[in-house]
């Protein structure tokens, strides 16, 4: 119990610091919606808009939430904070967990916020359901969320948090399917990205779009929730009092 109260006291102190930050505000919640809208406008197209539309809505929120979460954790470190709450009874995954939660909350919205500009703004339309689309949409922005989570563990400056996209993040969208579908890769490419969760979760956006039998999409998710949650595990694991 008293492990529950110190998670939900983290996880109360980080949506504290983003409703008040502005900045963090806008990047997390209008910057996506505003890409879609801008992809939408300049494709000029609403079939092809019905095709990329629902990869953007996913993939949007996934890069955004691995910045946002990454950088702020990162910045308790740097702070000290992190260092003074683990002075106290709190454990290393009760912090983590407690920003996980955090995030996991802000990823919801945004995902949220995100598919409901593309669908009643820019009359995206999808064959599968708007919900399943929403969930798929969530798995990506809570993976994106727990890769941030890692990444914070290994970095020293908010420049590098950056300077890790070309590993985190480019190779994801690359072998992703997003500019070349899989089937089309080479042998080698397309077995490398079927290890990365961003393949899965635009797959699964994919088969939803498609209209694709339900145990398929499910099965694609599923293996972006388990990324996710190996990747908390192990950064809480990796995780350092302090970054001197």
């Amino acid at each position: 119990m008293k492990s529950l109260t110190r998670t939900l006291a983290i996880s109360r102190r980080v949506l504290t610091q983003v409703k008040n930050d502005k900045r963090t505000l806008g990047l997390m919640f209008l910057v996506p919606a505003l890409l879609t809208g801008l992809f939408s406008w300049m494709l000029n197209s609403q079939q092809m808009f019905d095709s990329v539309g629902p990869r953007l809505v996913g993939l949007f929120p996934f890069t955004v939430m691995f910045l946002g979460a990454s950088m702020t954790t990162l910045k308790e470190r740097r702070s000290g904070t992190l260092e003074r709450f683990l002075t106290t009874p709190m454990k290393r995954h009760e912090f983590i967990l407690g920003y996980a939660l955090a995030f996991g909350v802000l990823a919801v919205a945004q995902s949220a916020i995100t598919q409901g500009f593309a669908i009643w703004v820019c009359g995206l339309s999808v064959d599968g359901g708007i919900g399943l689309l929403f969930l798929a949409a969530c798995a990506n922005a809570l993976c994106g969320m727990s890769l941030g989570l890692l990444a914070s563990a290994f970095a020293q400056t908010e420049f590098q948090v950056i300077q890790f996209m070309p590993a985190f993040i480019f190779p994801q969208i690359i072998l992703g399917g997003l500019l070349v579908p899989t089937s089309q890769m080479p042998q080698a490419l397309a077995i490398i990205g079927d290890w990365l969760p961003l393949t899965h979760s635009l797959r699964s956006i994919s088969d939803i779009s498609s209209g694709s039998p339900l145990s398929s999409v499910a099965a694609e998710i599923w293996i972006v929730v388990a990324v996710s949650l190996s990747s908390l595990l192990l950064g809480a694991l990796t995780l350092r009092r302090r970054t001197v």
